[in-house]
């Protein structure tokens, strides 16, 4: 990067000045990511100090059989494939009540398109996990499920929005983003949800008071550019409603399991490399830096990596996401040794190590408790520490 360009983003960093889509784009050129990590973390200092918030959460999966076939999923099934699943109610409530010696505080749930489930069954599962565990938050469904929803009910999103928080739903998930610009878009999604039905939809819920996370699939065939568009639609949605409290970057993965039954779903592999840890990095950077008006950015560590995750807390990340349990969508723990659950204690000594101060967090990022700070450099040093994957 030229000196003085250099020197011109740095100071509108420190001004707190707003970044444009030129900044963005060249801030993603840039090679130096030990600099693109100190301004990250600057930003990511002034609004939330040295605290990196988790969670006790289990993800749940009730179905994995799907209408579309996106490009990038290795997650979907079609009815009849052998290892396709649909949840009973009692089923999943029993998954979820697995951890409740655990002080869970909240159930992930994202699901595929099934072609024949009814609506009322989605309804029905929230109002049965409630029932099970009153105190645990209920966040669930995509925007792109909410969609589903309208075409399989018949009622507005509004309707469906409306019933499902009376299920109990405390806040919809983030995905069903990928990445919203058409050029990119129309190749790795089958389904009809595109930014405007998404931004439609979370509009809504911001509307009615949940506070809902935002993501951005990155890694495959988009250009920076495209990360770039994302993240700046997002903002101006987020100066609209103020309703994002998290943005999370997932990193586009392989196939590295499901191929083993001879049918690799992940048609685009063939021509792409996941993201390096480098590039994972400067990427959570540029997004902190970028999206200026979301309180949190979260590096969900099942996609990255333990030793991504730490490193992560110093390029912007303030986030860890929780003990997960179960992540079906995602294969990569298969592949290079991130575990398939961190309980509370792990979590912590996982932030510790980093040299930051733990602060447990609910759904709506209000503070559950707060933890010591990290020991100083010293104090670790005195004794063996942990070697993460």
């Amino acid at each position: 990067m030229d000196a003085g360009l250099k020197r011109e983003l740095e100071a509108k960093v420190y001004a707190g000045e707003r970044l444009t889509r030129e900044d963005g784009i060249a801030l993603y050129e840039c090679d130096d990511l030990v600099w693109l990590g100190r301004l990250a973390h600057h930003r990511r200092t002034e609004r939330n100090g040295d605290r990196v918030m988790f969670n006790v959460n289990r993800h749940l999966n009730l179905t994995n059989v799907c209408s579309a076939s996106c490009a990038y999923c290795s997650f979907q099934r079609k009815p009849g494939e052998k290892d396709a699943y649909t949840m009973r109610v009692d089923e999943a409530v029993r998954k979820a009540k697995e951890m409740e010696d655990e002080q869970l505080t909240e159930l992930h749930i994202v699901n595929g398109l099934h072609p024949t489930l009814p609506w009322r069954y989605y309804p029905k599962v929230l109002r049965e996990l409630k029932a099970a565990l009153p105190n645990v938050k209920l966040k669930a469904f995509t925007a792109t499920e909410v969609q589903w929803f309208e075409k399989i009910s018949g009622l507005s999103a509004d309707e469906i929005l409306d019933e499902l928080m009376d299920a109990g739903l405390e806040s919809l998930t983030g995905g069903g983003a990928e990445i919203f610009d058409w050029e990119v878009r129309q190749h790795i999604v089958d389904h009809d949800c595109h930014w405007e039905d998404w931004s439609r939809i979370h509009r809504l819920a911001h509307s009615k008071g949940m506070r809902t996370p935002a993501t951005m699939l990155y890694g495959h065939i988009e250009e920076p550019r495209h990360r770039v568009d994302h993240v700046l639609r997002l903002r101006e949605l987020q100066d609209e409603t103020g309703g994002f409290v998290v943005f999370i970057p997932l990193r586009y993965q392989h196939d590295f399991v499901d191929s083993a039954d001879g049918k690799i779903r992940n048609r685009l592999q063939a021509r792409t490399t996941m993201a390096s840890p480098a590039e994972s990095l400067k990427t959570f950077a540029v997004s902190r830096l970028l999206f200026d008006n979301v309180p949190h950015v979260k590096c969900f560590w099942v996609m990255h990596g333990l030793s991504v995750a730490q490193l992560s807390l110093n390029f912007g990340v303030d986030d860890l996401d929780g003990s997960v349990v179960e992540y079906k969508i995602t294969h990569d723990a298969d592949a290079y040794g991130t575990p398939s659950t961190m309980h509370r204690e792990d979590l912590l000594d996982l932030i510790w190590d980093a040299g930051f101060r733990p602060v447990e967090r609910d759904t709506r990022y209000d503070v559950v408790r707060e933890y010591d700070p990290a020991p100083s450099l010293a104090e670790r040093r005195a004794e063996p520490q942990r070697v993460w994957a």
